[in-house]
């Protein structure tokens, strides 16, 4: 069993159960509660399922939406640095077995800038973990230059943590089985990193980093098609469309435990783009992590992806 650095994975502070919970209305109330147990254990329940795994380190973030739901913008910041603080206590009991993602309230840019520093300088963070638009503004938005302009100056990592979509999309209708994590998630989060490309905010800030779960919600897949619609809409960046997503992209292979995805990511962005992350507890920890210790992969490939290139991104 390789020992890995999972990336994906969630917790719940007393002051966020309250945006949680109404995203789990159509989950059936027993599953619902073993999904509270888990989100807001930090002792043995969780760091038994993280050994049964090989997972000696668990890089936390909040269970979305959080903050992201809050329209009171001075409760959003509050809350925001409340769930850090708490987070950074969980942190010091194990600092061997967790570390963590910010939670961050960009609806004030400027205090969502400091609070990223205060997590990463003060608290030891490895960056920021955001659950996609915040009650409907994507991290393209022009207010949002002070929030990436710190991203930058710290070399931060920014998880975009997928959502659900303001309106859903008409095409889903009628076939429930399509929404979320089947496919709307994907399309979702997938449009929300390439939002930041074409809209030049690597550009601006390239040493900014974002992380994508799910194997890169299809972005590798597409590369191509990318570059050629840029050059036939005469988009104005100053590199490709697949320059930034292999420069400034990094993916977790979160909920997609195939072979042959895994190969398309470390071939289209790089070996040292593709890292671990199991997104418990709503993905099955053993499950993905049995996924990666048995996949017909070279030895050395399979270290990379399991822990080294975390650990280099992250700092850890």
């Amino acid at each position: 069993m390789v020992q890995k650095i999972a990336l994906e994975e969630h917790f719940l502070s007393p002051g966020l159960v309250d945006y949680w919970k109404p995203t789990m209305t159509e989950v059936a109330p027993a599953f619902v509660e073993q999904l509270y147990k888990r989100l807001t254990d930090f002792g043995d329940l969780r760091l038994a399922t993280m050994d049964k795994a090989g997972i000696a380190r668990s890089v936390l973030g909040v269970a979305g939406p959080g903050v992201q739901a809050e329209r009171d913008v001075a409760l959003a910041t509050r809350k925001a640095r409340e769930a850090n603080d708490f987070l950074a206590v969980e942190i010091q009991k194990r600092p061997d077995r967790y570390a963590g993602f910010a939670h961050i309230a960009v609806q004030d840019p400027r205090a969502a800038a400091d609070e990223l520093e205060r997590c990463m300088r003060d608290l030891k963070f490895s960056g920021a973990m955001i659950n996609g638009h915040t009650n409907g503004m994507y991290l393209d938005d022009a207010s949002l230059a002070p929030f990436w302009e710190r991203a930058d100056a710290l070399g931060a990592v920014i998880y975009i943590h997928p959502t659900d979509p303001i309106v859903p999309a008409p095409v889903l209708n009628g076939v429930p089985a399509l929404r979320r994590a089947t496919w709307e998630w994907g399309f979702e989060t997938g449009s929300h990193a390439l939002r930041l490309v074409f809209s030049g905010v690597f550009d601006r800030y390239p040493n900014a980093k974002v992380a994508l779960g799910h194997m890169g919600e299809t972005l590798p897949y597409l590369l191509w098609r990318f570059d050629s619609r840029a050059k036939l809409y005469n988009v104005k960046l100053a590199k490709e469309p697949s320059d930034y997503i292999k420069d400034n992209i990094v993916v977790t292979v979160s909920g997609v435990y195939a072979r042959e995805p895994l190969m398309c990511a470390v071939e289209a962005l790089g070996r040292d783009k593709v890292m671990f992350a199991a997104d418990y507890p709503f993905e099955n920890a053993e499950e993905a992590g049995h996924f990666l210790d048995d996949v017909a992969i070279p030895e050395d490939l399979r270290a990379d992806v399991a822990y080294n290139n975390a650990a280099k991104l992250l700092k850890l």
